[in-house]
């Protein structure tokens, strides 16, 4: 049951990151992202893994150390639960990126590439986002071509 939860983790999220990476201008990839409830399924494999273990990562996380963690996410259950962690968050993040980004007036062309680093190492992602939003202030929905310089 722990390899077909971590194996299905992702594919819940997978339409929701084309929408945001392929379809950007799509007036329904809008509708569907306002919601944060696409985050929900990856959300509910994470707590169908972690609620028979809640003890044991529960006295890691209250009290976290290495060799502690490593136990914890060293067996399935724990690595599934991480990736689903992972997953879950990373599309938060990324849902935040994409809409923000919108209300920003930055170009899609310049937000896709930045919301597949994003699927594959989130904290870049958003530190390399944070810096182009840093050189933006919030202004109307534009798909014209805009200058990062300050």
């Amino acid at each position: 049951m722990t390899n077909l939860l971590f194996d299905i983790t992702f594919w819940f999220a997978t339409p929701f990151w084309a929408l945001m990476v392929l379809a950007p201008r799509w007036r329904q990839t809008s509708a569907v992202v306002t919601s944060p409830l696409i985050c929900v399924p990856p959300l509910v494999i994470y707590t169908a893994l972690i609620v028979p273990k809640v003890g044991a990562f529960a006295g890691v996380l209250i009290d976290p150390d290495l060799t502690g963690l490593q136990s914890v996410l060293g067996d399935g259950t724990g690595a599934a639960a991480a990736w689903a962690h992972f997953v879950a968050l990373d599309l938060f993040l990324g849902r935040w990126i994409f809409l923000d980004s919108r209300t920003r007036g930055l170009p899609p062309l310049l937000i896709s590439p930045l919301l597949v680093l994003t699927i594959l190492f989130a904290p870049i992602g958003v530190l390399l986002y944070l810096l182009i939003r840093s050189t933006r202030t919030a202004g109307p929905v534009s798909d014209r071509p805009i200058s990062l310089e300050a």
